[in-house]
This record gives structure tokens, sequence and C-alpha cells, in this order.
């Protein structure tokens, strides 16, 4: 997939052009959707440049600003206390839940001290488990959407997608009466279209870099390894707290992470001071 780093920022307006027209030629031939990503760092280093640009009223700005010009205070876009710009951070995600596993999940996250961001299905888990939401929530973890019945948003039409988010969204806040922010689409699968519903309900996409492909597995270690081996800084790990291998892992996961010098966030602590931008892609 295309995929935006700050290296291109420096190409002349003729290199960018015959790059993008090089790449959306070999997705067309893949049959790979194309559109933009946005990473981490990029983001931040954005939102800096925003803040320290002039104000309406010629004076600058300043990091603190960077999440209330898009609608949001500095706290909201991210922790306070964490500077990914300095710190070693990697998000830690888990999709497809609530599940009988979530509890358990939670309590481990807690005695860790560590937050994550939890990407939510909506039917026969949201409508089944209010209190793990709630609970969700109520810990400081991010609630997050990843549709009503895990459908490809790609493959149906922008109006069934766009129910399939929404409803997400009005669960979640009839339960917590907060509403996401973020979303991750299924397999991974997004395109112009649902960048566009994305837009339209408030919600940024989040893409992962690390995968464990826990839905192949139930070997925790095998697990472990596969997010260890994988994990740099700025990541975004993608786990899945449905799967019987997957909690049991954590513990070793959060162990090793922290012995490496990494520190554990949500999506949005991972973008800070940037808020997230509804409609646009992020990914390592």
């Amino acid at each position: 997939m295309p995929k935006q780093k700050s290296a291109a920022r420096t190409m002349s307006a003729s290199g960018i052009s015959g790059l993008l027209a090089a790449t959306t030629l070999a997705l067309a031939l893949s049959g790979c959707a194309s559109y933009d990503v946005t990473a981490p760092a990029d983001a931040r280093a954005d939102a800096i440049a925003a803040a320290e640009s002039p104000n309406e009223d010629g004076k600058n700005g300043d990091a603190k600003d960077a999440g209330a010009r898009n609608g949001k205070s500095a706290e909201q876009a991210g922790a306070p206390g964490v500077d990914c710009r300095k710190a070693k951070c990697v998000a830690l995600t888990f999709d497809a839940g609530p599940s009988e596993n979530t509890n358990r999940l939670l309590d481990i996250l807690k005695k860790e001290k560590v937050h994550a961001t939890f990407f939510m299905l909506g039917k026969n888990h949201i409508a089944e488990r209010p209190a793990e939401v709630k609970r969700i929530d109520a810990e400081g973890h991010e609630l997050a959407n990843h549709t009503w019945s895990h459908q490809i948003l790609t493959d149906i039409e922008p109006a069934e997608a766009k129910r399939e988010l929404s409803r997400v969204q009005d669960a979640v806040r009839k339960i917590t009466g907060k509403t996401p922010t973020l979303m991750r689409p299924p397999q991974g699968r997004t395109d112009e279209s649902v960048s566009q519903v994305s837009k339209e309900l408030g919600l940024a996409q989040v893409l992962w870099s690390v995968t464990a492909k826990d839905y192949q597995t139930t070997d925790s270690d095998l697990i472990t390894k596969r997010v260890l081996d994988q994990t740099e800084r700025d990541g975004i790990i993608l786990l899945h707290d449905i799967y019987k291998g997957t909690v049991p892992a954590v513990p070793g996961i959060v162990t090793q992470l922290k012995k490496r010098g990494y520190t554990i966030v949500t999506v949005s602590q991972l973008l800070s001071p940037a808020t997230p931008e509804p409609g646009m892609v992020y990914r390592p």
C-alpha cells in the first residue's frame, strides 16, 4: 500500500508525481486499492508544525494547541506524561472483542499498568457484553470501532458500510456516553469510499505493523515470539482477545517489551500531540 514518509517531503514535485503514478499502476495491476497512509511520526511532526505556524492573531501556537486545533484538548489527544517523540513507544491493540477472555485481559493490563486500544465488534460482542465495554472505558483504555458484524467494507455499498460503523458508534455511546474516534476495517481493507464514510462518521482508520496471527494458533509462546520479533518503535501491535492462546501471551509480551525499553501506549497516545483525523489511514 502507498505510505507517506517524512523523506518524501524532500522530493521534487515531478519525483513525487512519478512515484505516485508508478505506485498506482502497480496497485491497479495487483487489484489492491490505493489510499494515502500516514505514519505516527509524520502525524506528530505535522501537528507540531501546525501548532508552530501563526494563529489568526498572528502569534505562534505551541505543542499543546495541536490537539485543540482539531477540536480536542491535548489531554484527549493523548495521555499526559507520555511523549512518543521522545519515548520509545509502541501501541497495543485488541480486535474483535469483548469476549469471555476480556476480563482476564483487563486484570493483566491493570496489574501491568498498561493501557490499550480495543477495536470492538458489535454483534455478539458489544451487544452481549456491555459490562466489559464499561470496564474497558472505566479503566482508562481506548474505545474503538471494528464494525458491527465484521463485513469487509470494500465489498459492500457505502450505505451499508456506514451502517456497519454507525451501529457500533451508537452502541458504545449508549453504554459509556462516549463515541469512538478510531476504527479498524476488517482485514485492514479500505479504499477511498470507506475513507469517505469514515470521515463522515468522525472516524480515523488504524491499521497495524505487528501481527501474531493469533487466529492461526493457540500456542502462547509462538504468539509472544511473533510479536517480539516484529516490534519496532512506533509500531502498532494487533492481537485478538477472542482467541484462547492470546491472553495468556500478554504478560510475557508486556514484560519483554518493557525490558527492551518500550513504553506501551494507546493509539491516540502514539499519535499525540496530533489528533486522529477522520477518514485518514494511520499505519507505521
